[in-house]
């Protein structure tokens, strides 16, 4: 498999290094990291102050070539019904996306050892390697220490470990 990273915005170099190493330990993948791209246009909603996460997704499709493809973005993005998404994917499909706009949050899961950049870090890997999860056709996992777990809130996110339960493991290879 191989995984393009599709920057949308400005995207910092430590964000692109974490999601490409969260993608290739966990799925031992090649992956490529495309130069950034402008936010899609018409992807503003300007009554939610958010962006539409679809046309993100539309934008990585067509833009990367690997195997699976993710933009990842540090605008606010939402979906249908929800106040916000962390990212999303289309199960099964090629493209998906991420946004690091809500992660940077200042809740530390309750590892207060760790520095806020370590956690920001830690999510970045988290949401990466769990939308390009779904691509493959896994679905939300019970597991709440399995990277597809369900997670709504940073503190969920901060409870999942970085890899898959044995349980998707064998059906994401």
């Amino acid at each position: 498999m191989h995984v393009d990273i599709v920057p949308v915005g400005d995207v910092n170099a430590a964000v692109k290094r974490e999601a490409s190493g969260g993608l290739r330990s966990v799925y031992e993948c090649e992956v490529t990291v495309h130069d950034a791209h402008t936010i899609p246009e018409g992807s503003y909603d300007e009554s939610r102050k958010q962006y539409r996460a679809e046309e993100f997704i539309d934008l990585a499709k067509r833009v990367g070539s690997g195997t699976k493809n993710i933009a990842v973005t540090p605008k606010d993005l939402y979906y249908h019904r929800r106040n916000y998404v962390f990212g999303l994917a289309y199960l099964g499909g090629s493209g998906s996306v991420i946004s690091t706009y809500r992660l940077r949050t200042s809740s530390d899961g309750g590892f207060s050892n760790r520095s806020p950049g370590e956690i920001f870090s830690d999510r970045v890997r988290k949401e990466v390697v769990h939308e390009i999860g779904h691509t493959l056709g896994l679905e939300h996992c019970d597991n709440k220490r399995c990277v597809m777990n369900f997670s709504p809130t940073v503190r969920e996110v901060d409870v999942k470990e970085e890899r898959l339960c044995g349980s998707c493991q064998r059906n994401a290879l």
